[in-house]
């Protein structure tokens, strides 16, 4: 297994550059009832399959259900048809070219969200608010912040990146998905600190590309998290479907550095702005299955006057005070201070880790 200790030979199976949770009665619906039949694989094997698979490139349709039971948190952008992803059950359409194009487009009520990435050039586009973000990205492997890591091949990177050595691995019956017979890799943590009771992962029996991923939660009978392809190609796309130009009318904001130039180095030392918007990534404090997610949510004044947040329940200790959201997958501490810590953890972790 130690072909997951290099996280860079996963980055194929990513279809968005490299990283960007999804879904039960409706996407088995391409699942047949007979087993498939392929060659006998151990775990051991499948998971090394994936990892040595050879880049593909394909297109096809994926549906996403997430059922996390997160409340509206303040200050969280609105109208944002990838963070539509995070709730609810969504359709969305990914292409894979070369290993520095990828496509990625959320198709909501009221327009679409896509995230382009042709060699270079990162273009993240909201047709309904007309905005366009522009990032040059010169080291492959980048990804813009506001991406989630939602579809089957991002999910499975994540859950396959933390098998050594705290997850038992198994492959349970074949399914078909979208039509192709596949494994199912099946991967239980081992740590019960964390709140991932089972990941089950399909795998194309051909090409070791994850078809479907789905996360179920302490004590759950359906996933709480869900991606599935209904339809995939395993076609070149048209390299058209790489290019993007702004429409007229679309405010453009351009991020990151441009072509020839360095961008700055951010100061290790500084201390990130608690009452910027753009305070900086979250922090995260662990890793594998137990791994918390720090940040900074802006000025606790709106944060006591969300109603919802103060229907959850108080929570105090050496670390400060705060309200704790828990659910059967997720668990978060919104601080008085401003401070998040979240993770699909217990929340003695959550505590430990605004401690430190």
């Amino acid at each position: 297994m130690r072909a997951f200790q290099s996280r860079p030979r996963l980055r194929w199976i990513i279809p968005v550059a490299a990283a960007t949770a999804l879904v039960a009665g409706s996407l088995v619906a391409g699942t047949a009832v007979a087993e498939p039949s392929l060659p006998e694989r151990s775990a051991e094997q499948l998971v090394a399959e994936v990892a040595q698979a050879r880049p593909t490139q394909f297109s096809g349709t994926a549906e996403t259900r997430a059922e996390l039971g997160l409340p509206a948190l303040p200050g969280s952008r609105r109208g944002s048809d990838f963070e539509a992803l995070l709730a609810g059950t969504n359709t969305v359409r990914v292409w894979a070219g070369t290993e520095d194009q990828s496509r990625v487009a959320v198709h909501g009520t009221f327009g679409e969200s896509d995230l382009i990435r042709n060699g270079s050039d990162v273009w993240l586009w909201n047709s309904q608010e007309k905005t366009a973000i522009h990032r040059t990205v010169p080291d492959r492997g980048e990804r813009h912040s506001d991406e989630p890591e939602l579809t089957p091949q991002q999910l499975a990177a994540q859950a396959i990146a933390a098998i050594e050595p705290t997850t038992e691995v198994s492959v349970a019956r074949n399914v078909t998905i979208a039509g192709r017979a596949a494994y199912e890799l099946v991967l239980q943590p081992k740590d019960d600190r964390s709140l991932i009771e089972q990941v089950r992962i399909a795998v194309d029996g051909e090409r070791f590309l994850p078809l479907r991923v789905q996360v179920f939660g302490e004590g759950a009978a359906e996933p709480s998290v869900e991606a599935a392809f209904t339809e995939i190609s395993f076609t070149a796309p048209d390299p058209s479907v790489f290019e993007f130009t702004p429409p007229p009318g679309t405010d453009v904001k351009r991020e990151g550095t441009d072509r020839g130039e360095k961008p700055a180095r951010p100061d290790k030392n500084a201390k990130p702005d608690r009452g910027s918007k753009d305070a900086g990534e979250p922090n995260v404090i662990g890793k594998g299955w137990t791994a918390v997610y720090l940040a900074d949510g802006g000025d606790a004044g709106t944060i006591t006057d969300n109603a919802t947040l103060e229907a959850l329940p108080r929570v105090s200790g050496a670390w400060g005070s705060g309200r704790l959201f828990s659910s059967r997958l997720v668990s978060a501490v919104i601080a008085d201070d401003g401070r998040v810590a979240a993770g699909a953890v217990r929340p003695e972790l959550l505590y430990d880790a605004l401690g430190r």
